[in-house]
């Protein structure tokens, strides 16, 4: 069962440790590119920042963003933004979507996202957390996904092999870190392929973050997935 109270205390702790970490920068260094394509850091803690107050328009039951379009000119006004301006802005967010987290409400209810998906509100919490996390990944200043709290790195394998089940483009695979298993892609009675590697390794490729290099292969070649 989703506890988003203990989810809420999670996004607490990894923003903490993102702000902590971006403290340690300067201006030039927000300027500088991040690990996502076309992104600089200002481009990305200004997302964390406009995701917060997304999840808080979710919760309130309004659209996420306004259109894709806003959401990425918001993105873009606010990513040359000074450090101090950007950590402000993260924490203030921050404190926006805790608030609205410690409101008695229907956390069993339905609320949608963006592009129609459909959620329970009890799982917007870990979403927010894997916004947090994954994209303090993304900044590229020494925190790596092996560096990601084990709970989290093993409800967001879940949640992604989840994601990929059942798509057509995707053969029937079976995913494993040696200790734990989990399967994804299509249907089939057994699967097609055996992806192995550590856990980091395989949130990596499922989240986009590596290549699969470093994750070995039994019955076929890494498939391809689709976009997040």
């Amino acid at each position: 069962m989703i506890d988003h109270a203990r989810d809420l205390v999670s996004v607490r702790e990894a923003t903490d440790r993102l702000l902590t970490a971006a403290a340690k920068l300067d201006n030039a260094a927000v300027a500088e590119a991040s690990r996502l394509p076309g992104w600089s850091r200002g481009h990305v803690l200004a997302h964390i920042a406009r995701n917060a107050d997304a999840l808080v328009n979710v919760l309130e039951g309004r659209p996420m963003y306004p259109s894709a379009e806003a959401r990425d000119a918001d993105i873009e006004r606010d990513a040359p933004r000074p450090l101090d301006v950007q950590l402000a802005d993260v924490r203030e967010s921050g404190a926006r979507f805790q608030d609205l987290g410690a409101v008695p409400a229907d956390w069993s209810r339905t609320v949608e996202l963006r592009n129609g998906v459909t959620d329970t509100a009890a799982r917007v919490p870990f979403r927010r957390w894997v916004e947090v996390e994954l994209h303090h990944v993304d900044l590229g200043i020494g925190y790596e996904l092996e560096d990601l709290p084990t709970e989290f790195v093993e409800r967001e394998i879940v949640f992604l092999a989840e994601r990929f089940s059942g798509h057509p483009d995707v053969p029937p695979t079976r995913l494993t870190d040696g200790t734990r298993a989990w399967s994804t892609g299509r249907e089939a009675d057994a699967p097609e392929v055996t992806v192995r590697g550590t856990s980091a390794d395989l949130l990596g490729w499922l989240a986009g973050r590596r290549d699969g290099s470093g994750l070995t292969m039994e019955g076929g070649a890494l498939p391809s997935l689709p976009p997040l």
